[in-house]
């Protein structure tokens, strides 16, 4: 019997290197966020409620769209964010909530804005941009809608930030709401 080793930084080469894919661009979003907002001491937990918890208790929906997949495409993609409300995930209980709610305090939405592939890279900041809102702004808002676009969530009047400014944003607009 021949011994193989499996090396866990070769399996993550191998199955999530393909950032333009949306669920690995998904994650790194995640990722992103929690460096700005030093949460990266926390393993990720994929079905929680919300996708983050700051230090001080603020919880955190990352959600993330970009202009390239990783599909052949004739036009970039428009940017669009899920934003419906869940039958939320309830640690204590072991079950679903019985309500449609948005479990998060603060709605981050990543932008990864370059349009040409060969000048892509997903890890470098610079080629981001993130907007933030409070889960009560759409619940007054947009108390049902499932999905917004870019331009819908600025014509609400948010703005777009950079990578230095969400730890500021998410204080500011969790002290808000």
């Amino acid at each position: 019997m021949t011994d193989i080793l499996f090396r866990k930084q070769e399996f993550w080469e191998w199955a999530y290197s393909d950032f333009r894919s949306n669920a690995q661009r998904g994650v790194l979003a995640e990722y992103i966020v929690a460096r700005a907002l030093s949460c990266v001491g926390r393993k990720r937990m994929q079905w929680d409620a919300y996708d983050l918890i700051t230090n001080c208790g603020i919880k955190v929906e990352v959600k993330s769209s970009a202009y390239l997949q990783v599909w052949k495409q004739n036009r970039p993609s428009e940017i669009r964010f899920d934003i419906a409300p869940k039958y939320a995930w309830c640690e204590k209980e072991n079950a679903f909530r019985t309500e449609l709610i948005r479990p998060a305090n603060i709605y981050i939405f990543c932008v990864f804005f370059t349009k040409t592939p060969e000048q892509a890279n997903e890890l470098d900041i610079n080629q981001w941009f993130f907007l933030v809102c409070s889960s009560r702004f759409l619940n007054e808002e947009l108390p049902v809608q499932k999905s917004i676009s870019l331009s819908s969530l600025e014509k609400l009047g948010i703005g777009r930030i950079k990578y230095h400014q969400l730890a500021d944003a998410v204080m500011k607009c969790a002290s808000k709401s």
